[in-house]
């Protein structure tokens, strides 16, 4: 079990590696094609200015992104580190069996027969202990790791969409109407317009939390009362390795006992 969650792991660290390389090559592309815009119309070049403004904000939040994203793989390794942890006991009890299965078919008369079962008892009953544990910490840190991925999904679709919607309006902007040889194209005044747009943007950006969310999930099952808090699932990230440690040294001592 702890080795295909530790490949799980292992996948979710190339992701946010990719996710990392898209942020970084998003806000290249945005600052070329800011600097390819310099070289056309007025209408072109500021709009392609503010464009690269809202595409380099994308790379910012996917940067972002990965920082929350990565509570959700923190949390995952303490599962992970507690599953580690049990996996002796577990491997304690199955050698005594096997030991056990081997006597009773190779001596069956053999004294140290009942020695092993006496010592398998103990074995069970820690390793019980241990699994109820295990079980218990599971639920909860499974439950507390995907509240962090969904959050951070769901806040960072949100802010895309947000800046995709103030893009198409900086698109509005740009005159397309078709010009004769010769015509000359009417002056270029939305200057103001494309900059307002882009405060609108960050502040629709820096002012958005999830109560604010404009996309709610629905359920046809009967809804639960229960809601979790978001400043207390950052509080539990920040002390996940303590708990940790303290739950491994309960272990080390229950063993020395």
């Amino acid at each position: 079990m702890a080795r295909k969650l530790a490949q799980l792991i292992k996948m979710e660290k190339n992701l946010m590696r990719s996710i990392e390389i898209t942020a970084r090559e998003r806000k290249d592309v945005a600052k070329q094609l800011s600097l390819w815009g310099e070289a056309n119309d007025d209408d072109i070049s500021d709009i392609t200015d503010k464009l690269g403004v809202l595409i380099f904000e994308i790379g910012e939040l996917e940067d972002q992104f990965i920082d929350r994203y990565d509570q959700y793989r923190i949390t995952i390794k303490s599962i992970r580190d507690i599953e580690g942890s049990v996996q002796p006991s577990r491997d304690r009890k199955q050698k005594i069996t096997d030991q056990i299965a081997y006597l009773k078919y190779k001596d069956p008369q053999s004294p140290k027969i009942n020695v092993l079962e006496q010592e398998l008892v103990r074995a069970e009953a820690e390793s019980l202990v241990a699994e109820a544990q295990l079980s218990n910490i599971t639920r909860e840190k499974l439950k507390t790791a995907f509240n962090y991925q969904f959050d951070s999904i769901r806040e960072h679709s949100e802010k895309i969409a947000l800046i995709a919607g103030y893009g198409k309006a900086l698109l509005e902007l740009l005159d397309e109407s078709p010009v004769t040889p010769g015509e000359t194209r009417p002056a270029y005044d939305g200057y103001e317009a494309s900059k307002q747009i882009i405060i609108d943007a960050e502040n629709a950006l820096a002012s958005w939390t999830f109560d604010s969310a404009v996309v709610r999930p629905t359920l046809s099952l009967a809804a639960h009362e229960d809601e979790y808090d978001v400043d207390d699932l950052a509080d539990e990230a920040e002390h996940l390795q303590v708990t940790e440690q303290e739950w491994e040294a309960e272990q080390e001592g229950k063993v020395t006992a």
